[in-house]
Formats: C-alpha cells, sequence, structure tokens
C-alpha cells in the first residue's frame, strides 16, 4: 500500500518560490487561466520557465472522463470561453515564453469534442507571437481524424498524445481511451509529417517487457519522442502507486528507447510529459 511506503529521497522536490514564478502565477490568475505547471505542482516548473516554456491547458478545468491517475475535476464542464484564445496568447506574450505546450481536458460534451476551440487558440497565439514554437499535447478526440486535422492544419511543431501506461493497465487506468486508439491517434499525427510525441507513466504495476513493447508500438505507429516519468498519486480517490521506481531504470529505458530508434526519450523519475519539451521541435 502506498500509504504504508515511504516516498524515496529521489522524489522530494522543493517547488520554486523566486520573482519569475510569481510572475507566471500571477499572470496565469490575472488571466483566469489554467497550467499543468502550477495545478499539477508540477516539479520541473522552475526549470521549464527558466527556458521559456510553459504549459497551458485550455477548454476549462473539468474533464468530462474520469481516469484513476488523475486529479483533474470530473463532471460537466461550463461552456466554453470564447476569450480564452486571446488571453493565453496576450499571456505567452507577457511572459516572453520562447515554446508554449497546449493541453486540454477532454470535452465529450460538445459535437466537435473541442476540436475549433483547439484551433483557435492556436491560431491566436501564432498571430500575437510568430516566432514562438508550440506543442499541442491533445486528447484523442475519440478518434475522430477529421477533428485531429483541425489541430494539425494549423501547424504546431509537434504534436503529442499520451499512451499513459502498457496495454495490460490501460482499461483500468483509463476511463474511456483504449491503448490501439491511442496508436492510431500518434500513426494519424506522423503520417502527416509533424512529429508525433508520447509518454507513459511508471510505477502502476507494469513490466519491463510491457514498457519495451510500448516503445515498440509507438516507434511502429511513427513516434519519435517519448517521456517516462513516475507516477505519483494525487490523492487517496486515485489509484495507489505499485512501485517507485529508481533513477538507475529509468536512465536504462532511456537508452533503450534510443537505441531503438527514438529521437528523444526524456526519462526520469519527476520527467513529465512537457518536459525539455522546447528541445523536441528540432526532430
Amino acid at each position: 500500500m502506498e500509504n504504508s511506503r515511504k516516498k524515496p529521497d529521489w522524489l522530494k522536490i522543493k517547488l520554486p518560490m523566486g520573482d519569475l514564478s510569481r510572475k507566471v502565477q500571477d499572470t496565469i490568475r490575472n488571466n483566469e487561466l489554467h497550467t499543468i505547471c502550477t495545478s499539477g505542482r508540477c516539479p520541473n516548473q522552475g526549470e521549464c520557465w527558466g527556458c521559456g516554456t510553459a504549459t497551458f491547458m485550455i477548454g476549462g478545468d473539468i474533464c468530462t472522463r474520469s481516469c484513476r491517475f488523475c486529479n483533474v475535476t470530473s463532471g460537466k464542464p461550463l461552456p466554453l470561453d470564447s476569450g480564452e484564445p486571446q488571453r493565453v496568447a496576450e499571456s505567452v506574450k507577457s511572459l516572453k515564453i520562447k515554446h508554449v505546450v497546449l493541453t486540454s481536458v477532454d470535452r465529450d460534451d460538445l459535437p466537435d469534442l473541442g476540436a475549433a476551440h483547439w484551433a483557435a487558440v492556436i491560431r491566436a497565439v501564432k498571430k500575437l507571437n510568430p516566432s514562438v514554437t508550440m506543442e499541442a499535447l491533445i486528447p484523442d478526440f475519440q478518434g475522430r481524424t477529421e477533428l485531429i486535422g483541425q489541430v494539425m492544419a494549423e501547424k504546431p511543431e509537434v504534436i503529442s498524445h499520451n499512451m499513459e501506461t502498457v496495454r495490460r493497465l490501460t482499461p483500468s487506468i483509463r476511463s474511456k481511451a483504449t491503448y490501439d486508439g491511442s496508436l492510431q491517434v500518434i500513426s494519424h499525427i506522423a503520417r502527416n509529417g509533424i512529429t508525433a510525441k508520447s509518454g507513459i507513466m511508471l510505477g502502476l504495476g507494469e513490466t519491463r517487457e510491457e514498457v519495451l513493447a510500448v516503445m515498440d508500438d509507438l516507434l511502429q505507429a511513427g513516434c519519435r519522442v517519448m517521456t517516462i516519468g513516475q507516477y505519483l498519486r494525487p490523492t487517496l480517490q486515485n489509484v495507489e502507486v505499485q512501485e517507485y521506481v529508481r533513477p538507475e531504470t529509468f536512465a536504462e529505458y532511456a537508452r533503450i528507447g534510443k537505441e531503438k530508434g527514438f529521437r528523444f526519450v526524456e526519462s526520469g523519475p519527476l520527467v513529465r510529459s512537457s518536459y525539455h519539451a522546447e528541445r523536441h521541435v528540432s526532430v
């Protein structure tokens, strides 16, 4: 049981509280926006902000799904905010962000699952910040390629979609998305000439062989960038941690992934989807 297992020293962090962190947090709050950096208490937020990278969560903060690893509120979302695209764009400019990552809650309540809103945010950010590079960390859009196409049409440099876990654990960890469905999303991105990226969490009960199988499946789908991090239980309502994976195991997965053919493998206990995201534009 996780609550009887002591968190290892390599997972103990101190979140940044300097002037840069306060500026980012004030800008987000004043513009009524959401970021994974702050709401998810990401351990790398200081490093990313220092590199000119930040991650914005669009489409509100209520998700129509209830994946067991995630702490985002699940329920009936509010209507989309038509002013959000411009506020995100202005925040990127104000913070002098060089590389922006966009992600969102799932909006299964909407006819287009939020695709047009995604496109509007990307357009607004690029119009006001023509030199910024971008990663779109998208939901599966229920596998509807015409909706994924709306995001691709705005030409973000990288489009990512996370597998989250291995095939065997997917039905018990993710509430609606499927393993093969996610692979199809990644394959569709790659076939259209955009850098495809994905990530998984460790510590949910997966085996080494299963992790290597995910790597092989992603590569076959055309994925060229992979992130691997430690799952940390957000609340007692979320699925328990089965293992705190040692740093040397993460290092081994990084080495194996590069040998298998990934261009980048960001693998470490504190790695999250957006870690070193600015590097992945150059794939």
